[in-house]
């Protein structure tokens, strides 16, 4: 072994009756630790999630960067999620709602703002498939409210809408989604204007008006089936209700200083004025808004844009 590694025998006997440094034991502890919680949560926590969840749930201080470097030395990494394409289609006769929230997901408190949207599960074993709608709150990014149903229809939206007010009484946030039929109907707008809440409609064909709920969706549709077995509609269900129990109890998240959404929820309810957790920069959202000032800014007094600047 030796000769074909061309280091001499002397050199690894030296190495071998080595005492072993303080510092590498714990990392051998650490790798230990990463391999339970990798395997107890079926490989969904990448570096920054894995050194949160080793920290609350033991107790210690790690730095991203060592458990970066460990997990890489043990060939450790989370899932990574599939793009999805925008599927929005324009319908001119539905009535529409401007973009107030304009991608500002950021929020001083509970109840403040909320986004929502339905997406859809297939079913094992049926060629039927089961509808999720969810109701996130931007403060916390806690679902608030949530149902599921076989058809895609007003109904599922409706019900979920009744459980959230029962829910939350007084809240009156501003209520963001995108322009599927369900959202534009009559009945939908009235039963928000009773309520007392302004309606944000997303743009046609941009997605990420709506970021945190399709985030939301990517994170769902990972994890739960790495969690949850599910080979049914019933245990589809129960996966779904527990995976969300899951998320707003158990899922640190690292912009909340390691907390989960219901323990900030919790905490900001309780206080005369909650904590703000800014959101870090994103370049993506900081280029979409430096667009949006330089085309305001380069419309003439007739408000109409300048070709070469229409075309960008």
């Amino acid at each position: 072994m030796c000769k074909t590694l061309n280091i001499s025998r002397a050199s690894y006997y030296k190495w071998l009756n080595r005492k072993i440094p303080a510092k590498e034991l714990e990392d051998m502890e650490i790798a230990e630790k990463i391999k339970e919680y990798h395997e107890r949560y079926a490989g969904i926590l990448g570096y920054r999630r894995m050194t949160i969840f080793l920290n609350r749930r033991e107790g210690t201080d790690y730095r991203p960067k060592r458990i970066r470097r460990i997990m890489g030395i043990l060939g450790i990494h989370s899932s990574i999620r599939r793009v999805r394409k925008c599927c929005t289609v324009s319908n001119k006769k539905d009535p529409k709602a401007d973009n107030l929230l304009k991608r500002n997901f950021e929020a001083s408190a509970p109840n403040e703002k909320w986004t929502t949207d339905v997406t859809e599960f297939k079913i094992p074993g049926e060629s039927s498939k089961l509808y999720l709608s969810a109701f996130m709150d931007l403060y916390d990014r806690s679902v608030v409210t949530w149902a599921v149903s076989e058809h895609n229809d007003n109904l599922l939206v409706f019900d979920t809408f009744r459980q959230a007010v029962a829910a939350n009484p007084d809240a009156h946030p501003l209520f963001h989604s995108d322009r599927g039929f369900q959202y534009t109907s009559p009945k939908f707008r009235n039963i928000l204007s009773e309520q007392a809440m302004t309606q944000s409609m997303s743009r046609v064909a941009c997605c990420i008006d709506n970021g945190p709920q399709e985030a939301f969706w990517g994170i769902i549709k990972t994890e739960m089936p790495k969690l949850f077995e599910y080979y049914d509609r019933a245990s589809l269900i129960e996966a779904i209700d527990k995976y969300i129990n899951f998320y707003n109890n158990e899922r640190y998240q690292e912009r909340f200083d390691s907390k989960t959404p219901m323990e900030v929820r919790t905490e900001a309810l309780q206080a005369d004025a909650p904590k703000l957790y800014p959101i870090p920069i994103n370049r993506r959202i900081q280029n979409y808004k430096q667009h949006l000032a330089e085309l305001n800014a380069s419309k003439d007094p007739t408000g109409s844009i300048p070709i070469g600047q229409a075309l960008l």
